[in-house]
């Protein structure tokens, strides 16, 4: 590999290449980073000593070898940052600690309290931190997933009426005091969005749009790669969109499919509850279904209209319920309203979407700040 530059810039260059190969891969040996990075044997063993007094990395055992000696390992020092991933909803406050690796070291909730939010929030992350042996000043950054959308113009969090105590504050600089460390605040359904980036079905994927109906209600439009978040946070916000009927969140809601499924003769508690047992009743609940995958589908009609994505992808809890048979009625649904023959398909990302996306966001910052690696997405 050739390099050309000055020998301070160079060694930089190969440093963070040879870190960002470690958080890649994991534990190494030294001629496995050497193949990697493409440096020779005596510059890959001078990097890692460089980068071990620096305590940037560590060893981490012996690899056997067969016949021959056995090989260092090597993997980067998780102890030299940590953050925090934090995702809020109306009833919970859900927080993740790791280590520079991504390695998981504690997981912490509570409830979401209607009363004195901003120290319920503390508390609780405070709680995860020391789970995990940590005091609060020592997270390297912390990212927060929040229903609604920060205005960078004014920190205020806007369509969140559901989260009492954190919508008339500057919210990043309140969070960034009350914690005494760094603070991003991220819309919930765009950090699913970039956990789907990262390791879902939108790995590879320019262009898409991620739809979440029922208790989240709202979009993520991901454009040429890079989310769209709008001059004031509010992109993707279709639950206050006006469609036939009203306001479209309204129509594709808990309570909004908790009442089609009724008039469909389907008893439930919650959306969730309709879609999974629709499933199961034969043609009523089929019935059900179509009905609701017209209420998706057009509110997305509106969006694939504009920008004519490569993919549109279900999340969150109801669409995971209808399955298969949703995405097929939504896509069917959708041919009907538009020309762009937009597939439909379920996000993989199931387990704590948001919480995840956060903690990919962290982490991101985290090891920009620490090892000078370039934030992606």
């Amino acid at each position: 590999m050739t390099r050309t530059g000055s020998p301070r810039l160079l060694r930089e260059i190969n440093d963070r290449a040879a870190i960002e190969t470690l958080l890649r891969s994991g534990a190494m040996t030294r001629a496995e980073l050497e193949e990697v990075i493409g440096l020779s044997k005596p510059a890959t063993a001078q990097l890692l000593a460089r980068l071990e007094e620096d305590g940037m990395v560590v060893r981490t055992g012996l690899r056997g070898g067969g016949r021959g000696p056995r090989a260092q390992m090597w993997a980067v020092n998780g102890g030299v940052g940590h953050v925090a991933a934090v995702a809020l909803t109306p009833d919970l406050i859900d927080v993740a600690i790791a280590d520079i690796t991504g390695s998981l070291l504690a997981e912490h909730s509570a409830p979401m309290p209607k009363e004195n939010t901003l120290a319920a929030f503390r508390e609780t992350v405070q709680k995860a931190a020391a789970l995990a042996g940590l005091r609060l000043d020592a997270l390297s950054h912390v990212v927060v997933g929040t229903p609604g959308a920060v205005d960078p113009a004014t920190g205020h969090l806007g369509f969140a009426p559901h989260l009492p105590g954190l919508v008339d504050v500057d919210l990043p600089a309140t969070l960034r005091e009350l914690l005494g460390t760094s603070v991003s605040i991220e819309n919930d359904i765009n950090l699913a969005a970039l956990e789907e980036m990262s390791s879902g079905k939108a790995v590879g994927v320019r262009n898409f749009v991620l739809f979440w109906p029922a208790d989240e209600i709202g979009s993520a439009v991901v454009v040429n790669g890079v989310l769209l978040r709008g001059v004031t946070g509010g992109a993707g916000e279709i639950d206050s969109m006006q469609v036939p009927g009203g306001r479209y969140g309204d129509q594709v809601d808990s309570d909004a499919i908790v009442a089609l499924a009724a008039t469909h003769g389907i008893s439930a508690d919650s959306g969730l509850e309709a879609v999974a047992h629709a499933l199961t009743t034969g043609t009523e609940g089929r019935a059900f279904l179509s009905d609701l995958a017209r209420r998706i589908a057009l509110g997305l009609a509106n969006v694939v209209c504009v920008l004519d994505p490569e993919l549109v992808l279900l999340s969150g809890g109801v669409a995971q319920a209808g399955g298969e048979t949703l995405c097929e009625l939504v896509s069917s649904e959708l041919r009907k309203l538009v020309v762009p023959r937009t597939p439909v398909q379920l996000a993989q990302i199931t387990a704590n979407p948001v919480r995840s996306g956060a903690l990919h966001s962290a982490l991101a910052v985290a090891r920009e700040r620490v090892f000078g690696l370039p934030q992606r997405a």
